[in-house]
């Protein structure tokens, strides 16, 4: 007996996973809770056992995206699962109408022969998809319909209009037919969906008989000379080439389909307008020979090799990219600035480094006094930490802060719960926990869902100042930048400090200019002057 492997329950936001890869091969036989393939969600990567003994058949491929609770293979019990079977007697025999070889039967004596018009089952559907129209776009929108369902359309006549977010393209009918339309305007459809059906029309084709009697056969249309709905258009790519130039497309002829003017038609044409005095003849122009070569044009000299390099993106990746634009789109961001005089922590951190990681086996960082610093600010201002649930605002009485950590795979933000109850050496220890999982694809769910704040440190990769982008459903995030000497005004004298530039990015729904700014300056002082820290002043 099979027993079917599906993609099993992951979290409660995720609905789709990516099969990264297979550790067995199909047909190796596994074992009970042996891992066969690694799944990677846009949060994490974890693995998927075997539910039993058998031998391995898989149904799904490395790199196919699937929904929570799909097939991906199935497990077949070990041995012959289905025995050689044993002829029994053989059945009695059926009574078989009497055939004689080579002589097909004769037609009926009114049989009337089989044409294009009497033919019900000459015609063939052909489905037309949305096609694929750029990287970051998924779904496009059917704004109208050109052509009405059941006109008569011909081969690269435009039938709809399909909208996406970034432009507005037609449509177009891949054979002449009668169509059907399938969607209706204003659905929104995903790329590669059927949006209508071209049913061949009876003049496409012709049913001929069969010389030995056998079933009509379909014979292709005749292609007809007359011209067409495509006869002198210019495709997208020969449109824009002449609109370039500002050549009219009624002095270039097609050598497309039906007369279509093709991209390779166009830059003739443009060649042939910037070199007037070649004495080419228009017949030329329109319809060159196949056997002469028109030279291509030389490409611009550069230094050194040129190639482009294409990857398909990660569920990861394409998880951020949407939820960062959804952020963008969906909150009131703006961000606020300061900058913090770095010299008290690092003289502290200078004089006790040592003595704290040999006390507690971690390095004593900065990350620890920024996180200490924004849970004592949020007590101040809990607005900050808040988040808005449909037409509610939720408050936490804790601080559970998301560190933004780079990961191989892409940005990744675990969680440190409670941290408003940690010590400097908890929280060190946290963090370099959290980062170690994160570079070895470690993390878990849990320790990358909830979050009331969010911390990240451009500062390591050399950023002095940028403005980081909400970590939703948050409302707010904290940028740390690099240090810098630079000379300060400090009590009447021009004096060199360690400098770094802060910046507070927040959701203006929810947190006023006025809660944002004295969070940030509350964050100043406790970090220029950190016994407070320990006062709780």
């Amino acid at each position: 007996m099979s027993l079917t492997i599906k993609v099993p329950p992951v979290g409660e936001s995720i609905t789709e996973v990516t099969l990264s890869s297979w550790k067995k091969k199909d047909g190796d036989a596994v074992k009970m809770d042996e891992v066969i393939a690694e799944l990677e969600s846009d949060k994490a990567t974890f693995e998927l056992t075997a539910e039993k003994d058998g031998i391995l058949k898989i149904t799904a491929h490395e790199g196919d995206t699937l929904p929570v609770g799909a097939v991906v293979a199935t497990i077949e019990d070990n041995g012959a699962t289905a025995a050689t079977p044993v002829k029994s007697a053989a059945p009695a025999a059926q009574p078989q109408p009497e055939v004689v070889a080579n002589a097909p039967a004769p037609p009926p004596a009114n049989a009337v022969p089989v044409t294009a018009a009497t033919s019900p089952s000459a015609s063939v559907a052909l489905d037309v998809k949305v096609p694929a129209v750029g990287e970051s776009i998924t779904e496009v929108t059917l704004s109208r319909w050109i052509k009405k369902d059941g006109d008569t359309v011909a081969m690269d006549e435009a039938i709809a209009e399909l909208e996406s977010d970034k432009a507005t393209f037609e449509l177009t009918a891949e054979k002449a037919g009668i169509l059907k339309t399938l969607v209706k305007e204003g659905d929104t459809v995903p790329v590669g969906a059927v949006v209508c059906r071209i049913e061949s029309t009876a003049a496409n084709a012709v049913v001929v008989a069969s010389p030995n009697g056998a079933a009509p056969v379909a014979a292709p249309a005749p292609v007809l000379a007359d011209k067409s709905y495509a006869s002198g258009t210019p495709s997208p790519a020969a449109a824009k080439i002449l609109a370039e130039k500002d050549l009219d497309p009624k002095a270039v002829s097609g050598t497309g389909v039906a007369g279509r003017i093709t991209k390779e038609d166009a830059l003739l044409a443009e060649k042939v307008s910037e070199n007037p005095q070649g004495k080419v003849a228009p017949d030329t122009i329109a319809t060159p020979a196949p056997t002469v070569k028109t030279e291509a044009p030389k490409p611009a000299v550069t230094s050194g090799p040129r190639s482009e390099r294409r990857e398909k993106m990660s569920s990861l990746r394409k998880t951020v990219a949407k939820r960062l634009v959804a952020v963008k789109n969906e909150t009131a961001m703006l961000t606020t600035f300061n900058e913090v005089d770095m010299s008290p922590i690092m003289e502290l951190r200078a004089k006790y480094k040592d003595k704290f990681k040999e006390k507690y086996g971690v390095g004593l960082g900065f990350m620890s006094f920024f996180t200490k610093a924004v849970c004592e600010a949020l007590k101040e201002w809990p607005a900050v930490g808040a988040r808005i649930d449909g037409e509610e605002v939720v408050y936490s009485n804790y601080a559970d802060i998301s560190i933004a950590v780079s990961a191989p795979k892409g940005l990744v933000v675990p969680v440190i719960r409670n941290a408003e109850a940690m010590s400097l050496a908890e929280i060190e220890k946290a963090v370099a926990a959290l980062a170690v999982k994160a570079r070895e694809n470690k993390l878990t769910i849990e320790e990358m869902t909830g979050g009331t704040f969010t911390i990240t440190n451009g500062g390591v990769f050399g950023s002095m100042m940028s403005t980081p982008i909400l970590n939703s459903p948050q409302s707010a995030i904290l940028g740390m930048h690099n240090i810098v000497e630079r000379p300060i005004a400090l009590n009447g004298q021009v004096v060199i400090r360690p400098m770094m530039y802060v910046a507070l990015s927040y959701d203006h729904r929810i947190i006023d200019g006025r809660e944002s700014v004295s969070f940030l300056v509350r964050v100043k002082q406790l970090l220029e002057d950190p016994a407070r820290l320990l006062l709780g002043v």
